[in-house]
Order: structure tokens, then C-alpha cells, then sequence
């Protein structure tokens, strides 16, 4: 029998979060606040900031659900004339709606395992319908929480068949984001142009030094003073899109390779798990390549 796969977690109040990126205007955040007052949205928490430089606003507002008289049907037609005198980008996610998120691993556990860990424990509200590898070796660590483990081996040959039959995994799944957990295959530009800003990736290096193969053989050859991780967007670039989140650590002579394979593998999990954890929060907006992260 599987167990269900969203956990339990706090009877934290349900709430939902309006995010909001514009160009810069006077009277943005009164307007906000005056709109979801009339509506008798309680505020339980704001934050907003002004990108200068290129003329840009952004706001993520958090509001009780309960008394508030606009709901998943009704908000999108009387927002819209707010948003469209600010000329805003925005969307609203609602609580009660558990978002759907399939984790993509290779053959190291690490990452994968301090996610389900994570989610097991419900510090992620999150629902996992799969997990899919290109290898069998993590089929145990799955399978023995009652999730579904999903085996799609990929070769130069059979990328786009692979691809194909991951996307239909994805769309018969509902899947709302994809957390690559340390998945050593490249996903084409036109997979991941399906989910803009919605495929988190974690790098093992601080970007971007050290990239591509043996990294921390490389970080040990240079004899470097930090080792560091990177979690980011995943976009067409290859390690290019917006970065989430990212972490360093000291290290010295005394270090060995396996040493800095170690404390990378910390690293990695922590980052990869506050980037989900941003995410799952509606916490991030995106622009110019980068984000902005209310934390």
C-alpha cells in the first residue's frame, strides 16, 4: 500500500501569495494594500523591493485565506484592472493547492536523500508522484518510502525517445516543477522551454569556477581556499540561468580530494534544499536573468 504523498505538516493558516513584478510607479504598494483591505484580505505578511537600475518593482504580499471574498475563480477578473494600470506581471498562488514536484537523479544519492528526508518529515509541502533516473541504483531508497521510481536509461542515441517519454511521465503526473537531484544528463532547449523558472538545479561548484567534470579535483589541483554550490533555474545556457541560492565553505592545505568531495556533498544538499524550499514558498520572482528572492 503507498502511503500519501503529501505529508502532514503544521496547522499553519492557509494563505495566499500574490507576487507582483511591474515597472517602478508611485502608488504601487498603497494600491495592493487598499485593493486586498476592501476585499477583507488580512495581511500576514509583505515585502517588496525596487530594482534601480532597470526601473523595475516587485512585491510578494501573503494573505488569510479565511474572510478573504476572493477565491481561485473570482480573483484573476477583479485584479485584472489593477494590474493592468501598473502593467504587471503577477500571479497568485493559493495554499490549499499542494504543488507537484518530480525529482530527477542520476547515480549519487546525496541530494535525493535529504529531499525525501525533507519531505518525509513535511518540512516540504510538496506532493512527489515520481522519481526518475537514468540509472537503477537509488530504485531501494525510493521505492521503501511508497513512492514510484521511474527507470529511463539515456544514450546519444535515444535522447529525444528518453525525453519524449519523460514528458509524458510529466504530463500524466500533473508536475508542477522538476529538482534536478544531482541528474548528470543535459535536458535540450526545447524540454526545458516547457517550464520556465520551474527545473531547479544544483552545480557543484560556486558558478562559475570549476565547471564541467571533477570539479573538486580541480578545485584540489588549484588548491583553493572556498568550495561552494549553486543552485539556479535551469535555462538553455548550460549553468547559466538565474541563481536561487548558494553557499560557501573554507577550506585549506590539510584538505584532501575526498575531503572536498565531502563537504561539497554538504553544501550541495543545503543549497538545493533552500532553493526547493524558495520555491515551494512562492518566494522567487525572476527578470534580467536574475532573481530576487524574499527570504
Amino acid at each position: 500500500m503507498r502511503q500519501r504523498l503529501v505529508q502532514e505538516v503544521s496547522t499553519a493558516v492557509e494563505t495566499a501569495r500574490l507576487l507582483i513584478s511591474c515597472p517602478d510607479a508611485r502608488g504601487i504598494i498603497a494600491t495592493v494594500a487598499g485593493f486586498l483591505a476592501e476585499h477583507h484580505g488580512n495581511i500576514l505578511d509583505a515585502d517588496q523591493h525596487t530594482d534601480k537600475q532597470h526601473g523595475e518593482f516587485f512585491m510578494r504580499v501573503e494573505v488569510e485565506q479565511a474572510g478573504f471574498d476572493l477565491d481561485h475563480n473570482t480573483f484573476a477578473r477583479v485584479w485584472s484592472p489593477v494590474a493592468e494600470k501598473f502593467d504587471m506581471r503577477w500571479q497568485m498562488y493559493w495554499g490549499d493547492e499542494i504543488k507537484r514536484m518530480a525529482v530527477f537523479v542520476s547515480k549519487a544519492g546525496h541530494c535525493l536523500n535529504d529531499i525525501l528526508w525533507r519531505w518525509k518529515s513535511g518540512e516540504l509541502r510538496v506532493e512527489i508522484p515520481f522519481v526518475l533516473s537514468n540509472h537503477e541504483d537509488l530504485r531501494a531508497d525510493v521505492e521503501s518510502l511508497g513512492l514510484s521510481f521511474h527507470h529511463l536509461p539515456v544514450t546519444p542515441e535515444t535522447k529525444m525517445r528518453q525525453e519524449a517519454d519523460v514528458q509524458e511521465l510529466l504530463d500524466q503526473s500533473g508536475v508542477d516543477f522538476i529538482v534536478l537531484a544531482r541528474y548528470m544528463r543535459i535536458l535540450s532547449p526545447s524540454f526545458v522551454a516547457g517550464y520556465p523558472a520551474r527545473i531547479i538545479n544544483i552545480h557543484h561548484s560556486f558558478l562559475p569556477a570549476f565547471a564541467g567534470a571533477r570539479p573538486y579535483h580541480q578545485a584540489y589541483d588549484r588548491g583553493v581556499k572556498i568550495i561552494g554550490a549553486t543552485s539556479h533555474y535551469v535555462t538553455d545556457q548550460l549553468d547559466e540561468g538565474p541563481i536561487i541560492a548558494q553557499e560557501t565553505m573554507a577550506v585549506d592545505h590539510r584538505d584532501t580530494v575526498d575531503d572536498l568531495i565531502r563537504k561539497g556533498r554538504d553544501l550541495e544538499r543545503i543549497v538545493l534544499a533552500r532553493a526547493v524550499h524558495y520555491h515551494v514558498e512562492d518566494k522567487i520572482l525572476t527578470s534580467q536573468n536574475k532573481t530576487v528572492v524574499f527570504n
